[in-house]
C-alpha cells in the first residue's frame, strides 16, 4: 500500500512539472511568433 501511495505522489509531481514545462514552452513559442510578426511588419514599412 505504501508503494502505491509513493508511486501516485510521484506521478502527480511529474504531471504538474510537465504541465509547467509545456506552459512555459508555449509562452516562449508565442513570444517568438510575436517577434517575427513585428519584424515582418517593420520590414513592410
Amino acid at each position: 500500500m505504501r508503494k502505491l501511495v509513493v508511486l501516485a505522489a510521484l506521478a502527480v509531481s511529474l504531471g504538474v512539472a510537465a504541465c509547467n514545462t509545456v506552459q512555459g514552452a508555449g509562452k516562449d513559442v508565442s513570444a517568438a511568433g510575436h517577434a517575427v510578426s513585428e519584424t515582418a511588419q517593420d520590414a513592410k514599412k
